[in-house]
């Protein structure tokens, strides 16, 4: 998007929201400025209520919002962004700044201007299986988006993705295997998603006791999981979905996310059930702030206000858009760059009675709460994030992360004769070539909502490679992801010369993203023939292919074929790629691949339902049906060997308000150093109502040197057996727990067993709420 430098007259009198303290001389001359910018003279004692520290947030809130006029009130709700929408305007009287809500921090400063450390795409990083992973990158995030932050706003500078207000992170779930946007998600599982939304959402917004770093977001809200355009435009889309998909799929991870404390939420474009999610009172009143006790703002999606009627016709006017929307529970508009856009026909609604102007107020309210947690009308001195600076983006540490990441996020899904990992001992001397289009492309290694690193930082596979002691050769075969031109010679002579050959092959945001489905499981173009083709020429040479994808994709061919020795899923592992890569293949310390499938990949196109159909039946593994995937939800393989056994559930009966104590004790039988993601899923044996077959219920990753074993301690809590019945219900029974390393009853999986144990729930059934 582009640029927007606020006009002078916007900028704030005193120390700019998150600048760096210029000293006492300095903060003397911002009082001065700020009492002038109050129209007071030098002798005034004491700045508004609301700028004053001391007093309660509820205070302070009531003090501003009473001081805004109705027009000023309707500015701050339509000026969410993006373009010409926003910055949302200042308020010179009350030195109050522009302030722009628009900013995206999937996984790094995405869109905003300047570099800024790329972490690996969100599906990439789910695919890691670790809270805790999740957490720094997203605290590394906010760090470089609250140093530009303070450099931006010290210039005056309140255009498009300059504020600190993140529309991050992405809890839809992967209900179809072509959705362009299932790379921005956190895999198929409500409870994954959920545990690693808290961590996003925790690490974004900081553990200072006062101030937020920056502000959370969770998107898109609600049943938001494809088309894009194939077979019909997301922007015009009804979701029509049972009660209980809805609550069992679709939400758990955003009642998560509330839990976490996230400040905001972004509703969807598509209708639910007829009503648009914008306007959906029963989402976003009665669920999200009635059920859940949220207390932030929900802002629309970009343009999804002006799409209630221009794409649903769920209203004839923008007049009678604003007040549906706002009496829904909308607080933010988030336009398509237009001004006169719907929440500006708000003065004619409330001048008609359709909306009070104390609901108004309400709307504002959390506005201007998320902007005083984030520091902005406290002296900078209390705040420790002001004083971030430019220093801290792209740093060591944040470089390292960004590497580690991609390391932890890759899946190791087939590995053959000990193919891998390779010998660094015998490189020296061998001639590897590395082959198709995601060799040697950056462009294409990143994915959608990429923040922008400096070139120098940006490793292609080629170039990681190229710094193994190896004879390193080069061919594209095809220049692009689509591959619809290929010179086969230019692979053939590649391969035909050496030792080892490295297939790169995938998707992309060419093929899958935003706005752009894709309309079958295939490699495009011509990338199986490429395969094929490396593969004859290698002549029974090592042949490992990696994957640049998020969307699963058909690689039947290379799974089953002896000539294809290993498959790396890398997903999108944006500037560290090559690095990674060439870690994971030496197999070095930290290096050993421990990622698992976030979603399920199935067998071919005769698994994959209609993508309009938005039932749960035959969708994701907690509802597959009985063909086997090519991959499994939670499946991945180690270099080394893992054995589990001495599972204990404690108590072994308990009642139904109970929790469950789980223990298991995991050896590294192998002769590698190596990490497992351990696995907890939950089956119901009989239930009075329909459940998934099995649910994911805990999951840690744990590292566990060669040779030794280490027990691990988990709880199951009450929650997780519940099941909804018109209500969320705890029901007596008989239950499985098992425990491993992948899920239960797989053909494709890992060489460890999986445990399983029985236990009982006494009791009467009760209502959750009622323990």
């Amino acid at each position: 998007m582009p640029r927007r430098v606020a006009p002078s007259s916007g900028r704030r009198s005193a120390v700019a929201p998150g600048a760096a303290v210029p000293g006492l001389a300095g903060l003397r001359a911002a009082a001065v400025l700020l009492c002038a910018a109050l129209g007071a003279g030098p002798g005034r004692a004491q700045p508004f209520p609301f700028q004053d520290p001391a007093l309660p947030w509820h205070r302070r809130l009531d003090d501003l919002l009473g001081r805004l006029s109705p027009a000023e009130l309707v500015l701050q709700v339509a000026r969410g962004g993006a373009m010409g929408n926003g910055p949302a305007p200042p308020v010179p009287r009350l030195g109050i700044a522009p302030y722009n809500w628009n900013t995206e921090c999937l996984r790094g400063d995405a869109e905003a201007p300047g570099w800024a450390t790329a972490f690996p795409q969100a599906l990439g990083l789910a695919a890691a299986f670790s809270s805790e992973l999740i957490y720094r990158v997203a605290n590394a995030t906010a760090t470089e988006v609250r140093a530009k932050h303070n450099d931006f706003a010290a210039a005056g500078r309140y255009g498009d993705h300059t504020g600190l207000s993140c529309f991050s992170p992405v809890l839809n779930i992967m209900r179809h295997p072509l959705w362009g946007r299932n790379q921005e998600t956190y895999g198929e599982d409500p409870f994954l998603s959920g545990e690693l939304a808290r961590s996003f959402v925790q690490g974004l917004q900081g553990q200072h006791p006062r101030y937020i770093k920056a502000s959370a977001g969770c998107k898109h809200f609600s049943v938001h999981g494809g088309p894009e355009n194939i077979p019909v435009s997301r922007l015009s889309f009804d979701a029509k979905v049972l009660e209980r998909d809805w609550r069992t799929t679709f939400l758990p991870q955003f009642q998560a996310c509330v839990r976490a404390g996230s400040y905001s939420f972004m509703c969807s474009y598509n209708r639910i059930n007829g009503i648009p999610a914008c306007a959906n009172k029963k989402l976003l009143t009665d669920i999200l702030r009635g059920e859940w006790g949220f207390e932030g703002y929900v802002v629309s999606d970009e343009g999804a206000l002006e799409l209630i009627m221009l794409g649903h016709h769920y209203t004839r006017t923008f007049l009678e858009t604003a007040v549906a929307s706002m009496n829904a529970g909308c607080n933010l508009e988030l336009s398509y760059g237009m001004r006169n856009n719907v929440f500006m026909h708000i003065p004619q609604a409330l001048a008609m009675g359709n909306i009070s102007l104390q609901m108004l107020r309400d709307r504002v309210r959390p506005l201007f709460y998320t902007r005083m947690r984030l520091g902005e009308f406290d002296p900078p001195a209390m705040n420790p994030y002001s004083a971030l600076d430019l220093s801290v983006v792209q740093s060591p540490e944040h470089r390292n992360l960004s590497l580690e990441a991609a390391v932890k996020s890759f899946v190791l899904l087939k590995n053959v004769r000990g193919t891998l990992p390779l010998r660094a001992q015998d490189l020296p001397g061998k001639r590897l070539a590395v082959v198709g289009p995601f060799a040697d492309n950056p462009r294409v290694l990143f994915g959608d909502y990429a923040p922008v690193p400096e070139p120098r930082y940006i490793y292609t596979p080629r170039r990681g490679l190229e710094t193994l002691p190896a004879n390193v050769s080069f061919a594209a075969g095809c220049h692009e992801p689509r591959c619809q031109q290929y010179s086969r010679a230019e692979v053939v002579g590649a391969a035909g010369a050496a030792d080892v050959v490295v297939v790169c092959l995938g998707t992309g945001t060419d093929v899958e993203t935003e706005a752009k489905d894709r309309s079958d499981l295939s490699l495009p173009g011509h990338q199986l023939e490429l395969l094929q083709d490396a593969v004859q020429a290698a002549a029974g040479h090592p042949v490992i292919l990696l994957l640049f994808n998020a969307g699963p994709l058909d690689v039947s061919w290379a799974q089953g074929h002896e000539g294809v020795g290993a498959i790396l899923a890398c997903f999108f592992p944006a500037q560290a790629t090559g690095l990674a890569i060439a870690r994971v293949l030496l197999g070095e310390a930290g290096a050993n691949p421990a990622g698992r499938l976030p979603a399920t990949w199935p067998a071919g196109m005769h698994q994959v339902p209609p993508m309009e159909n938005y039932t749960m039946e035959g969708r994701t593994y907690r509802y597959y049906g009985q063909d086997a995937p090519l991959y499994p939800f939670g499946y991945g393989l180690s270099y080394t060997t893992f054995q589990y056994r001495d599972l204990v559930l404690s108590p072994p009966v308990l009642p139904v308000c109970a929790n469950l104590s789980v223990s298991v004790v995991l050896e590294n039988t192998g002769q590698r150093d190596g990490e497992e993601v351990v696995q907890l899923y939950l089956r119901w044996e009989h239930s009075s109502v329909p459940v998934p077959r099995w649910q994911l219920v805990a999951f840690r990753r744990v590292a566990v040197p060669a040779g030794q074993e280490t027990k691990l301690y988990f709880q199951v809590v009450a929650e997780q057996r519940a099941v909804w019945a018109q209500d969320w219900r705890l029901e007596p029974g008989t239950f499985t727990l098992f425990a491993g390393g992948q899920q239960p009853g797989q053909q494709m999986r890992a060489p460890s067993e999986v445990l399983s144990m029985r236990f009982t729930v006494t009791g009467a059934a009760r209502p959750l709420r009622g323990c």
